[in-house]
């Protein structure tokens, strides 16, 4: 599938970018986390699975780098370069390789617990979950070249809180550790940010194009200043296995690279009402599911399948595959969070 055809298919499903039902979170009052997460745009849960889990999934990630056959060695620092380990973004972002349908991502999205968590958030039972990344980051790399990319993922077309990312968190992240840096406050401050035109900021790692990410918005420095003239705080969120952070996708962030000696074992989750879908997006949903395809952040429009074969040294990496190593149970849940099958 052509790039130009995959963004005809996602533009299909951007019918609009208001939705007619979408909640109105002002005047409510919960006496839980939800309260954080309205007034600062993010919260974290903590213990949303138990330790025990947590270091499953950081077995099975582990596990995952090492099926491909190229050398890596959890144990052998030398081993943690570019060679040894598939393609990824900002040094350890993996949406390649049918990972974002591996049987371990949607064991962690089916989580009853993080499931939960988006029930309560949205205030419905009937949830889409995006098709998203895995990050794998491994300390004190000597072969990257990192620099920060602050950015949010709404278009500033789309007015109110239409989209929450989350990611569940399996390895102790502390302040040296990498991980999630989040600017508080700042979705409040989205739609007076971007009543003026804003022009993006055109980092080198910043998608080409002709590729219309059509909810991406990469800020200039000067807006982080913007920002924190107006109260709002970048801080890097700090968990323990097991813990759980979600934020509103009009929150400026981006994920730092670890500088202590722990690697960084993470699931985004997104999850999203599933009425806020159409039977265009859901169909695209069902298509990518079947085909192993990750998507967007965004569970239920702008799905864009990703389809972009990852390259090393300017070719198509040769350990390119379109399947997960462990496909999926399809399980009612799995089914359903996929948009696969009814409610």
């Amino acid at each position: 599938m052509s790039t130009t055809t995959i963004q005809e298919i996602a533009e299909a499903t951007q019918e609009s970018y208001t939705i007619k039902d979408l909640v109105d979170f002002s005047d409510r009052h919960y006496g839980d986390w939800r309260d954080e997460f309205h007034k600062n745009g993010c919260a974290v849960i903590k213990n949303v699975i138990s330790p025990e889990k947590a270091k499953y999934y950081c077995d099975k990630q582990v596990q995952w780098l090492k099926n491909f056959e190229l050398g890596f060695d959890e144990n052998d620092e030398s081993t943690w370069t570019a060679e040894h380990l598939p393609v990824s973004f900002k040094g350890g972002m993996y949406f390649a390789y049918g990972s974002t349908h591996e049987k371990m991502a949607w064991e962690a999205r089916s989580e009853p617990a993080v499931i939960d968590i988006f029930e309560k958030l949205w205030e419905t039972k009937e949830l889409l979950c995006s098709f998203d990344g895995l990050n794998i980051s491994l300390p004190r790399r000597k072969d990257l070249n990192w620099s920060p990319w602050p950015h949010c993922d709404q278009n500033p077309n789309r007015k109110g809180m239409q989209a929450v990312q989350g990611l569940l968190n399996f390895a102790p992240n502390g302040p040296k550790d990498g991980g999630l840096m989040l600017m508080k406050g700042s979705a409040k401050l989205f739609d007076e940010f971007f009543a003026q035109k804003r022009d993006a900021y055109d980092h080198e790692d910043a998608p080409p194009p002709e590729l219309k990410y059509m909810d991406l918005f990469l800020f200039h420095q000067k807006d982080l200043k913007w920002f924190e003239e107006r109260g709002c705080e970048l801080v890097k969120i700090n968990m323990e296995p097991g813990d759980f952070v979600l934020w509103d996708s009009r929150t400026m962030h981006y994920a730092c690279l670890p500088e202590g000696d722990q690697i960084r074992h993470v699931q985004y989750v997104c999850m999203t009402p599933k009425r806020f879908a159409t039977d265009k997006a859901l169909e695209l949903k069902k298509q990518c599911f079947e085909n192993y395809m990750g998507t967007t952040h965004w569970p239920h429009c702008n799905i864009r399948p990703a389809a972009e074969k990852p390259l090393r040294n300017g070719e198509v990496c040769p350990k390119y595959r379109t399947e997960p190593f462990e496909k999926p149970e399809l399980t009612d849940s799995v089914l359903k969070l996929a948009g696969v099958k009814a409610y």
